[in-house]
């Protein structure tokens, strides 16, 4: 079965967020922030909650925002990240489409059933 032409399309792009996400500290990273939506946190903040120097921190930090996966927003001298959550339920619905609905390798019920127990 051929892939509709938007989906490969941004093949590339899905596989460069995934990249990102592809380390602990920055799946830590956006795991915080999304616990922290839709305010997010100053860079500060981030830090003493996960304990990442803040030069690898900012390179943590670059990474994600160029991919997407993450917003930034100038507030005085401190810098306020927040998840990218149109960016997020872009992924997670290409892989909901890819695993449950094309060829149904994982029950579309289960990945529903994670959602209602939010």
């Amino acid at each position: 079965m051929m892939q509709a032409p938007a989906q490969t399309d941004n093949i590339a792009r899905y596989a460069d967020m995934f990249t990102a996400l592809g380390t602990e500290s920055r799946l830590r990273i956006v795991r915080l922030l999304l616990a922290a939506h839709p305010d997010g946190l100053v860079v500060g903040e981030i830090q003493r909650e996960l304990g990442i120097s803040p030069s690898t921190l900012s390179h943590h930090l670059d990474r994600l925002k160029n991919e997407g996966l993450v917003n930034v927003k100038r507030e005085s001298s401190f810098l306020r990240y927040s998840a990218n959550t149109e960016a997020l339920q872009e992924l997670l619905t290409f892989l909901v489409a890819e695993c449950c609905s094309r060829n149904h390798a994982v029950c579309p019920e289960a990945v529903l059933e994670v959602c209602r127990n939010c």
